[in-house]
Order: C-alpha cells, then structure tokens, then sequence
C-alpha cells in the first residue's frame, strides 16, 4: 500500500488525512526503521508493508467504532501499534501506552517528542501490576499481537470502565481464540458485540477484530499474576 493508496482506503471511510497527519506518519515510518536499526522493533519493514500492515491496519478499528476524545489505553504496543496510529488521525484520544520492555518505551518517548503529540502517557510496566491501581480508568482498551485472547482479556478487562469497550486486534486464529475466551470475558464482566473479519490486502491477510463491551464491573481478585494467568486462563 503505497501513501496514494493509503488516503484513498481511508477515504472509504470517511477519514481525510490532512497534509501534518501525512507528514506524521512518513516521520514515523523514518523513525521506526532508524529505531530499528539499533533495537528489534518490527520485522515488516519495506514501506508498503508498513503502511498497511502497522499504520492501515491499526486503523481498522476506527471503521467499526466511534473514536474522538476519549481516553485510551494500548496493552503491549510495542511500537506504538495501534494506538500511535489512531492518535494521529484522532488527536483529541487521550492515551495511555503500557509495554514490559523499557527499550521499547524509550523509542516511543523520542516517538511522540518526533511528533510532536501531546495527551500520550507511557508506562514501562505489565498490564496485570497496572490494572489492580488504575481499574476501569478507560473508555477503550486495545491490544494487538500481545498474547492469546484468554490470556488477554484478563490482562485488559480490569482496566475498561463499565459501559466501554475492550478491542482485541487478532488474525487468523482470533475465531478460534474467542470460542476458549468466552466463558473468562464473561467472568471479568465482559460481553461480546461484534466480531468483525476482513482481509488487509488480495494476499489473503486475515483479521479480525473483537469488540467486547464492559457491562459490569470486574470482580476485585481479578487480575491476577501473569503467572497465574498463563498456568490456568479463566
């Protein structure tokens, strides 16, 4: 997907991009691949593949649902996947960035100095220690690529406020995912809305995106350790 085809797709969705967005996310292409040069920040890497596979991609989650001045929080962002992204084309969120590798949050800190984005808070820690001190903080949390999603819905549930939404990015196996999830989002007191399944490109790059709504509030022994997460998802 080259830059022309990038504005066209999100015109489809009613997103036009203004010449600073442009501007952004070519400095963050720059970016990501001087930055990876030094530390292992992404395998996709050829310019094409990085706007549709990082940048349209983490956009995709915009098309399905109302995004604009709300608070946010990105569940193992890595390189700012997908939350960077939404920022630029909505820069009204208010988010919050949690990843466990420090080096990781020293690029995203040059990241949003580069950009010069403001209401971004970026926290080296792991979700599960961060949820039993900010619980249900957040009208939208988000993950991507970060762990299977009967792992995951207990690392991000804790941090969704009753009436938000918990939004996992997932891929082929995301179906299959879902139907071992199921009864643990119930528990941590969320419901299923919509499963949306698309493909990225012709090349048959499957996605699908989970959107589960915070109906109540998650009982008070949730999360627990990763450890205990991992050994016996709910």
């Amino acid at each position: 997907m080259n830059q022309k085809q990038f504005i066209n797709e999100l015109k489809k969705e009613n997103i036009t991009l203004t010449d600073k967005q442009l501007q952004q996310f070519e400095l963050y292409y720059k970016t990501l691949i001087e930055w990876n040069q030094k530390m292992n920040l992404t395998a996709i890497t050829k310019k094409e593949d990085v706007y549709l596979k990082h940048f349209f991609d983490s956009l995709t989650i915009s098309f399905y649902h109302h995004i604009d001045n709300q608070t946010l929080c990105d569940v193992g962002a890595g390189a700012g996947f997908p939350s960077i992204p939404l920022k630029i084309v909505y820069p009204n969120l208010k988010i919050t960035i949690i990843d466990s590798l420090n080096k990781r949050i020293t690029f995203l800190e040059h990241l949003v100095d580069v950009l010069n984005l403001e209401d971004v808070t970026l926290v080296h820690g792991r979700a599960e220690e961060y949820g039993k001190t900010h619980r249900e903080c957040f009208d939208i949390v988000i993950a991507r690529a970060v762990a299977r999603l009967d792992i995951l819905d207990e690392l991000c549930l804790p941090l969704v406020k009753v009436g938000g939404e918990f939004v996992a990015l997932k891929g082929l196996n995301g179906e299959e995912e879902l139907l071992k999830a199921e009864i643990g989002i119930e528990k941590l007191g969320g419901q299923i809305v919509l499963e949306e399944e698309f493909t990225l490109s012709n090349d048959n790059d499957h996605r699908y995106n989970l959107y589960i709504k915070k109906v109540s509030k998650t009982p008070h022994q949730y999360p627990r350790s990763f450890g205990q997460i991992k050994k016996k998802p709910l």
